[in-house]
């Protein structure tokens, strides 16, 4: 599943919440796959494969592959409050994910998708430094999302495919220029839903 087909079919099972009528399936072998299946990051065209179970065996070590695929982790960690504005980002409902060649990418979420800026690379190494938990991160599948929208004052580490669901509830609630007033208690609802797993 490409990211964009996977905003696609979250935002058209959230509009509908009855079964599809076509199947999802594994992007590698084309075999079914149940609602929760695990995902695989492509990491040469930047984009989120639905991955059966047998095929996610062959990727849960990093140098299946080539390292082309990387399998998603399912950890979710919720954080003490990070102080992000450190990393220069101007929004507060953004992720940040830190890549293999050392960069970070922040991407926030925008009623056409991701928009997506360049960190720079020693900020996010001084916030880590405050906040050990950051050097944890793995580099591609994982990141930091926060949301400080309305004051509030989320901070999690996720893997990248709640990152994009939660792209994709923007992209479905947004209204008109502003958002509308559906939007920003969407956003809360995803935030309130997020449990911390290992």
């Amino acid at each position: 599943m490409t990211t964009d087909g996977a905003l696609a079919r979250l935002i058209r099972s959230a509009a509908d919440p009855a079964p599809a009528a076509d199947t999802e399936v594994c992007d590698l072998c084309a075999a079914p796959v149940p609602e929760e299946h695990p995902h695989l990051y492509d990491t040469g065209q930047e984009e989120v494969r639905c991955v059966c179970g047998p095929c996610s065996v062959l990727f849960d070590r990093g140098g299946a592959g080539d390292g082309q695929y990387r399998l998603v982790p399912r950890r979710r960690v919720r954080l003490p409050k990070v102080d992000t504005a450190v990393l220069g980002v101007p929004v507060g409902l953004v992720f940040f994910v830190p890549r293999t060649d050392g960069t970070v990418t922040a991407q926030g979420p925008s009623p056409a998708g991701a928009m997506r800026w360049e960190v720079d690379a020693t900020a996010w190494q001084r916030l880590a430094g405050t906040c050990p938990q950051l050097a944890t991160v793995e580099p591609e599948v994982e990141a930091l999302l926060v949301n400080t929208v309305h004051g509030l004052d989320h901070h999690w580490i996720v893997p990248v495919d709640d990152c994009y669901r939660m792209v994709a509830v923007v992209r479905r609630e947004w209204r008109g220029l502003s958002g509308g007033g559906q939007v920003w208690p969407a956003v809360e609802q995803f935030f309130a839903e997020l449990t911390e797993r290992p």
